[in-house]
C-alpha cells in the first residue's frame, strides 16, 4: 500500500531551459507564484553549466535551442543526474519527434501551447511520487538477474545494469506481479501516477527501453545465463516470465 507524503512544492528546485522570452518569463513567474523555485536558462549551453554546479529535482527543456538541441541537452544532463525529472516542452508535434526526446531520458513532455495549470498538475504527479514511503524490501532474484528496490540496483551477473529511474520503475511493479498479466491501466498508474491523463505512448517508449537494455547486458555478459522475458498481452498489457 502506497502512503504518500505531504508534497512540497517549496522543495523542488526547476531548471527552465527556454529561449523564449515571453515563454519562459511566464513560466519563472508561474513556478515561482506557485511555490516552486524555478532558475531561467535561454541556451543549452547555459543550462548544462547550471546543472553542472546546482542540484536540481526538475528540468523543464524546450527542444528548440539558439545554440543546441535540446536532445542533446538531455542526454547529457540525464547521463549527468540519472534522478532528475525532464519534461520537454516541444512545438514539435510529430510522433517521431514525441518519441525522440522520450528515449533521449525524458520522463513526459508537453506540446506548445500548453496550459501552466496542466504543467502543474504534471510536475504534482511526477513528484509526489518520489515522495512515497515504501517498507523495505528484500533484492529479488528472477532467473539471473537481480533487483533491488531499496538500492534501485539491477544487476546480472553481479554486473550493474543502468536503467533509467522509470525504466527501474517498470521492472519493479512487473517483478511484483511475476507471472501475472498486467494491465497498462495499472503500470501507468503504479509506474507514473493514479491520475496521470498524458499518452500511454510515454509507457510504450520506456518498456521498449527497459528491454533493450536487459538485451544488451545479456549480449555483454561473459557468463551463460537467463532473463526473465516480457511478454506483450495484446489489448492487455504485459507480463513478466521466467
Amino acid at each position: 500500500m502506497r502512503t504518500h507524503a505531504t508534497f512540497d512544492p517549496s522543495r523542488h528546485r526547476v531548471l527552465v531551459v527556454e529561449d523564449d522570452d515571453t515563454i519562459g518569463r511566464h513560466l519563472e513567474t508561474g513556478l515561482r507564484g506557485n511555490g516552486y523555485a524555478p532558475t531561467w536558462s535561454r541556451t543549452g549551453s547555459a543550462a548544462l553549466t547550471e546543472a553542472e554546479g546546482t542540484r536540481y529535482d526538475v528540468l523543464l527543456l524546450d527542444l528548440g535551442l539558439p545554440d543546441m538541441d535540446g536532445l542533446d541537452v538531455a542526454r547529457a544532463v540525464r547521463a549527468r543526474h540519472p534522478d532528475l525529472l525532464i519534461v520537454i516542452l516541444t512545438a514539435r508535434t510529430d510522433d517521431i519527434d514525441v518519441i525522440a526526446g522520450l528515449d533521449a531520458g525524458a520522463d513526459d513532455y508537453l506540446v506548445k501551447p500548453f496550459s501552466l495549470t496542466v504543467l502543474l498538475a504534471r510536475l504534482r504527479a511526477h513528484l509526489r511520487r518520489r515522495v512515497v514511503a515504501t517498507p523495505p524490501q528484500e533484492p529479488v532474484r528472477l532467473a539471473d538477474l537481480v533487483l533491488d528496490v531499496v538500492a534501485r540496483r539491477c544487476t546480472l551477473h553481479d554486473t550493474h545494469i543502468d536503467l533509467r529511474p522509470k525504466e527501474f520503475d517498470l521492472l519493479a511493479v512487473l517483478t511484483r506481479h511475476a507471472g501475472e498479466a498486467v494491465s497498462r491501466e495499472t503500470l501507468m498508474a503504479e509506474v507514473w501516477d493514479e491520475n496521470w491523463f498524458g499518452s500511454t505512448k510515454t509507457l510504450d517508449v520506456t518498456m521498449a527501453g527497459l528491454r533493450r537494455r536487459l538485451a544488451q547486458a545479456a549480449d555483454a555478459s561473459v557468463h551463460p545465463g537467463s532473463l526473465p522475458r516480457i511478454t506483450t498481452l495484446r489489448g492487455h498489457g504485459y507480463r513478466l516470465e521466467l
